[in-house]
């Protein structure tokens, strides 16, 4: 895809693989780009930390979520594989989160990392500051769609609407989303 060939080898399973699955789960990309950058995870990796929680795979699914996929039959080694299927099982939490969350978009996609509301905070400048970030890159690269504009209510809340709040915009990538299956479901590839 040339679109990515400026980036660095390792970055380009991310991109390819973030903006599919934005497409398929009808989730910003920008969005999950930037969630993927924060997690900053790799196929494979299991990270350890001090309170027994373990994170895996490329984007760090927690050890309580990955009890919660095994009821779909979603093993911790299909979520620390590499290719795309780490990447869609993060869009699908992600719209998990937006369309069932409470709160503002933002918000809502910080509760990927945590509900509670001074990590979710933190998490939400985090990816909020790379969403913006990839919002650009996006817009010089694909035809995109600003589904956040005056116009557009798609993803705005009405407290959304009524605030002020300086929120980066949220890109959907045309071309990905034209080619792409928009199933809502989880299924293993």
């Amino acid at each position: 895809m040339a679109a990515v060939a400026d980036l660095p080898p390792q970055m380009q399973e991310r991109v390819v693989c973030s903006i599919a699955a934005a497409a398929k789960y009808e989730i910003p990309a920008n969005l999950l780009l930037a969630v993927a950058e924060q997690e900053n995870g790799k196929p494979g990796q299991w990270v350890r930390h001090a309170n027994g929680a373990v994170d895996v795979g490329a984007m760090q699914f927690s050890t309580g979520y990955l009890r919660e996929l095994a009821r779909y039959g979603i093993t911790p080694e299909d979520v620390a594989a590499r290719g795309c299927y780490p990447y869609q099982l993060a869009a699908w939490r992600l719209r998990m989160h937006i369309k069932n969350d409470r709160g503002d978009l933002w918000t809502k996609a910080a509760n990927y990392h945590s509900r509670t509301p001074r990590f979710n905070r933190v998490y939400r400048g985090h990816i909020t500051r790379k969403a913006l970030k990839w919002a650009d890159w996006l817009e010089k690269r694909f035809a995109t769609v600003d589904v956040t504009s005056q116009h557009s209510t798609i993803f705005q809340s009405k407290s959304d609407q009524a605030s002020k709040t300086n929120y980066p915009p949220v890109i959907f990538n045309m071309s990905s989303i034209a080619a792409s299956s928009l199933s809502s479901g989880l299924s293993k590839p």
